[in-house]
């Protein structure tokens, strides 16, 4: 009786064990009341400030979430991880959040080139990917094929828009008709901007009298703004990341380089007025995907919210992030389940998404169709200046 009573037993115990298992197979390697969702984002190296403010979006964005209940009567795990703003860092950031922690999908990422290596992982495991703020055109779209992607989706706007409305803004609203271009060849982004930026500009009557190229971490950018300052333009395109930008606009203001200066959604951050300087940053522009002025009663509950989990108000890296996140678990809840596949399927069918930053429908490329606004940086301050609609 005795060694029946303890078959028994142990039979219960396998039983309850094997169940157990399965529920944590089931929802990729958490409890059956979690969902796993992977977090990837720049938190060091070059472009840190981007990530860090984007990861603190998406983490009070899931913090909401959870707070009010969850999605499908379940917590949301996250699964943070850095890139480290290297594309074979993104590569392998995304790898080990799909394979070895087993996330059902993932939000994150700032930067075009590692979004770019990011897509690949995500597409070869069938996991579905929604980048923040990379505009990079590449992120979604399969070059060989020219059509979109099957995983890999995006919240913000794409750089052929946002180079054309710089563009538009030098010409229409600067009046500047001699432009230099200074591009950071090392960067899909930048390179992707100014190959937009330059036809639109001579298209409406712009001359380009000068192009130079630099190289993220280059420290002395004195010689080519020598060379662009004796070809005395109005306006220099700048289509940078804030930590090169704040350096080069601050040492062509001490060779007394007075044009403006144009540039894309790298520069916001707040270490652009630290490093370059609130004077040396007068008279320069740049086109974003948001501005903390926004007065909308969704933004305004954004930046309270913001401010008080993180004791600063947000950029624009932090609301795509938090736009992100809630975009993402917006689909879960209208798919029913965490499925990869259905959570696919359902934000391809993304319209109308009531986000911070506007009203989000995603386009048959998986791009986000959405406004840019332009912002003018004022004795080191962001001031907003208009809003550009598709």
């Amino acid at each position: 009786m005795m060694k029946m009573g303890k078959m028994k037993k142990m039979a219960a115990l396998l039983s309850a064990l094997a169940l157990t298992t399965g529920l944590i197979a089931g929802c990729g390697g958490s409890s059956s009341k979690d969902i796993k969702i992977g977090v990837v984002y720049e938190l060091t190296g070059n472009t840190a400030s981007f990530g860090t403010a984007a990861a603190n979006g998406a983490k009070l964005a899931f913090k909401e979430i959870n707070a009010n209940g969850g999605v499908l009567g379940k917590q949301i795990q996250l699964v943070v991880a850095d890139n480290k703003g290297e594309p074979s860092e993104s590569s392998n950031a995304m790898t080990k959040v799909i394979s070895q922690d087993k996330v059902v999908a993932v939000t994150g990422f700032t930067t075009s080139s590692n979004g770019i290596a990011a897509s690949s992982v995500a597409e070869a495991n069938k996991i579905p990917f929604v980048a923040a703020a990379t505009t990079n055109p590449k992120v979604t779209i399969n070059e060989a094929s020219g059509k979109a992607k099957d995983y890999t989706f995006r919240v913000c706007f794409i750089d052929p828009f946002q180079g054309t409305v710089g563009a538009n803004f030098v010409l229409n609203t600067l009046k500047a008709k001699k432009a230099a271009i200074m591009v950071d060849n090392s960067s899909d982004y930048s390179k992707g901007l100014v190959a937009v930026f330059k036809p639109a500009y001579t298209a409406g009557g712009g001359t380009v009298v000068a192009e130079e190229a630099y190289l993220q971490k280059d420290q002395d950018f004195k010689t080519i703004l020598t060379n662009i300052k004796a070809a005395n333009p109005d306006v220099i395109y700048l289509p940078g990341y804030y930590e090169e930008v704040g350096k080069i606009v601050k040492q062509a203001r001490e060779l007394g380089i007075t044009a403006s200066f144009v540039g894309g959604d790298g520069w916001d951050s707040p270490k652009l007025a630290e490093i370059g300087g609130g004077a040396a940053l007068n008279n320069t522009y740049f086109t974003n995907h948001y501005s903390v002025e926004d007065k909308s009663p969704k933004s305004r509950a954004f930046v309270e919210a913001y401010q008080k989990e993180y004791g600063q108000l947000p950029d624009a890296m932090a609301v795509l992030g938090y736009d992100a996140a809630y975009a993402l678990v917006d689909a879960i809840k209208r798919a029913g389940s965490a499925e990869p596949q259905k959570i696919r399927e359902a934000l391809a069918a993304t319209k109308n998404f009531p986000a911070v930053t506007g009203d989000l429908t995603l386009n048959e490329k998986h791009d986000a169709v959405k406004s840019a606004v332009i912002i003018e940086m004022k004795d080191g301050k962001q001031v907003y200046r208009e809003t550009i609609k598709p």
